[in-house]
């Protein structure tokens, strides 16, 4: 199955106290929607900055996920680490409907096997994906490298999967 017919609608979120309250500037957000709009020619139809808290990330996925015509991926960065303030993966899993924890294993597979010399920090990434109605929620790490790296390790797949959410017809036949 090739990419889908229209383009991919994607959302970005960032999870940052600190750029929420305007003391440091958003460079994990843009660099995704650069990069989802050069991979997959992503048309970019919210960016969302909001502080580490639970209730306004889970109403934000959740009015993403319900927007009409359908946003079909929804990436945040930030949030997913071991901080005690880092809840983003808690939020997300109170919006998603069905679980794709694969997709962030292979993710990090990926990104250790990319080089050897990259940081093993992904492994601290608390991250998670699945998909609420025809949307997929990714969580990607804060700091622009790590979220890019993490999402180009999968780029390869979303068409795919962006066109099954879509209700295109399953095609399991060889990978191109």
């Amino acid at each position: 199955m090739s990419a889908p017919a229209t383009p991919i609608r994607a959302a970005v979120i960032t999870v940052s106290d600190r750029c929420a309250a305007g003391r440091q500037q958003d460079r994990s957000g843009p660099a995704l929607a650069d990069l989802l709009r050069a991979r997959l020619g992503a048309e970019i139809v919210r960016m969302r900055t909001l502080p580490d808290e639970l209730e306004p990330l889970v109403g934000c996925f959740s009015d993403l996920a319900a927007e009409r015509p359908t946003i079909d991926l929804v990436v945040s960065t930030g949030g997913t680490g071991l901080a005690p303030r880092d809840v983003t993966p808690e939020a997300a899993r109170r919006v998603i409907e069905r679980d794709h924890s694969s997709l962030l294993e292979l993710a990090r597979l990926r990104c250790r096997e990319a080089s050897a010399t990259r940081s093993p920090r992904s492994w601290l990434s608390r991250g998670v994906a699945g998909t609420t109605g025809r949307s997929l929620i990714i969580t990607l790490p804060g700091s622009p490298t790590g979220a890019c790296e993490m999402l180009e390790a999968l780029v390869d797949l979303l068409p795919h999967a962006i066109a099954l959410l879509r209700g295109s017809p399953a095609d399991h036949g060889e990978a191109p």
